[in-house]
């Protein structure tokens, strides 16, 4: 894929290299500007279930198992 990429950018190298650094910013740029912030209410990154009672006994659990 970047091999076709690279052949079908027009100029010599350096004109080539410069045309895909703009490619490769110009790719972050839509992906933090707009599809990061569309899909993050889709992601569970704030469905914490962690809780004061399930870590007191996790923690019993754990020294129960090592006596």
């Amino acid at each position: 894929m970047y091999g076709w990429i690279w052949r079908h950018l027009p100029g010599n190298a350096w004109v080539r290299a410069v045309l895909s650094l703009a490619l490769v910013l110009m790719a972050v740029y839509v992906l933090f500007q707009y599809v990061f912030p569309w899909a993050e209410p889709l992601l569970p990154f704030n469905d914490v279930t962690v809780d004061g009672a399930g870590a007191a006994a996790d923690t019993a659990a754990r020294e129960g198992a090592a006596r």
